[in-house]
């Protein structure tokens, strides 16, 4: 089975009678930072703890990096980095000698060496200059990167970190998104749950959508909305001047919705497939309306969840 960093063939999880992950089966390549959405009760964190080995699932297969978790966990947990929700740390450390202790752990030499790869882990979290601070003194974003920074000690090949962006402010999820994507450019592989797509839409060039157990959709936003069945798409459109003749004629072609005008800028829905929307744009582009430019925006990562939130899909 093994081909990807990650791979799920089959995956169920019960509690009892309920059904918390239904058959699920994804594959995840190497250097990519993956997206696990879905809101609330979905099944991700049931899938995050059988992923890092922290429970058995009723029946499945997994495997990270080539290793099969069940057959061989003690194994798997070497190349494993699994970051919590809000996991604590202690008060009453400096943040080099918590990197230390746990850098102790995972048995990384003594001396000089340990201590480099600690400032290394510091560096790639931008925690250098608070390496003698108290760990009771960061914030919260702070200490979200310092638990990221003990994440990447051994250098795992397969992180698996549970709403590791949750609460923060929009510097630090900026600083915690790059510091993720540096780590898939060196080759890591990094899956990441949450419930706020807009946090994992800065972070993931794919994901994967979960709603009540199931897995509904994967692969890049696009993708993702076209599986989930979704033909229609916002396009803004730029003319040299908004006239009510094209206002007419937009709002009298049944493949158009919410026409909004903003200044030379008009935005739309538009319904049909590719081919059908080719054809409409190049009706459009030669109906003599000054038309300057369009682009598609698509649906957002936002609007996916929304939808699958509501029920409309999946359910």
């Amino acid at each position: 089975m093994p081909e990807g960093a990650i791979e799920i063939k089959d995956l169920r999880v019960d509690y009892g009678d309920f059904v918390a992950v239904k058959d699920i089966s994804l594959s995840i390549p190497y250097g990519e930072v993956f997206g696990l959405v879905g809101p609330n009760g979905a099944g991700k964190t049931s899938t995050f703890r059988v992923l890092a080995t922290l429970m058995e699932p009723t029946y499945g297969e997994v495997s990270l990096a080539g290793i099969d978790i069940l057959e061989d966990t003690e194994r798997a947990r070497e190349v494993i980095g699994y970051m919590p929700d809000l996991a604590p740390v202690p008060s009453d450390l400096k943040l080099w000698e918590f990197l230390d202790f746990h850098a102790d752990t995972h048995r990384l030499g003594n001396g000089k060496a340990r201590r480099e790869r600690v400032d290394e882990c510091l560096d790639t979290v931008n925690l250098t200059s608070k390496e003698n601070a108290w760990c009771k003194e960061l914030s919260r974003g702070q200490t979200q990167r310092l638990v990221l920074a003990k994440t990447l000690l051994h250098r795992p090949q397969v992180m698996i970190l549970d709403e590791p962006a949750s609460g923060l402010d929009p510097l630090s999820r900026r600083e915690m998104r790059h510091a993720l994507q540096r780590l898939a450019q060196g080759g890591a592989t990094v899956l990441v749950s949450s419930h706020i797509l807009t946090e994992l839409a800065e972070m993931c060039s794919s994901l994967c959508v979960m709603n009540e157990g199931n897995l509904l959709a994967s692969g890049t936003a696009s993708q993702v909305r076209e599986q989930l069945g979704r033909k229609e798409r916002t396009v803004r459109a730029s003319f040299l001047e908004v006239t009510e003749g094209v206002k007419s004629w937009l709002a009298g072609d049944g493949r158009v919705t919410e026409v909004r005008a903003d200044g030379p800028v008009l935005s739309f829905s538009l319904v049909g497939d590719d081919e059908a929307q080719a054809g409409f744009l190049a009706e459009l582009a030669g109906g003599g309306f000054g038309l300057k430019s369009f682009v598609e925006e698509g649906s957002s990562f936002e609007d996916i969840l929304v939808e699958v939130a509501e029920g409309n899909r999946g359910s």
